[in-house]
């Protein structure tokens, strides 16, 4: 059974571009060979992260980031079972968050500057489903 899942974390280290990119290397090597797909969105030290695939693997996978040292304030957003994939062409892909168009956040928020804690989970689903779209996501591999 496949699921999607949503969640929100901040960095502790918000400014150590070392330890996204540590982050980011080390999802899509396990991502590739434990059938998880997904999105990491990363800005002003939050994080808002998409992953999708079978339920045993989402879940382990959500566990370890709660207990990661490099996260602090994890919140789940959004977890749903689904008929197919969103992020399927992703291992995990990556979107700077403090680099989206005004336009783009505005659509979704009150505010020019993104705040995952302060929406639902569907809002921000919908805003990943957009960068998507708009080819904003950079990583596909």
């Amino acid at each position: 059974m496949l699921v999607r899942l949503l969640y929100v974390s901040r960095a502790v280290e918000p400014d150590s571009s070392d330890a996204i990119q540590a982050i980011l290397s080390a999802a899509r090597q396990h991502n590739l060979h434990n059938g998880i797909t997904g999105i990491l969105c990363y800005g002003g030290g939050v994080f808002v992260q998409a992953i999708e695939g079978g339920r045993s693997a989402v879940n382990r996978l959500y566990n370890h980031i709660i207990e990661d040292p490099r996260h602090k304030d994890v919140e789940l957003l959004h977890y749903e079972e689904i008929t197919e994939r969103r992020f399927g062409g992703w291992t995990m892909g990556q979107v700077n968050l403090t680099k989206l168009n005004t336009s783009i956040v505005l659509k979704y928020s009150e505010r020019p500057e993104f705040d995952p804690y302060s929406v639902s989970g569907k809002v921000s689903l919908a805003l990943l489903e957009e960068l998507m779209a708009t080819a904003s996501i950079i990583g596909r591999a």
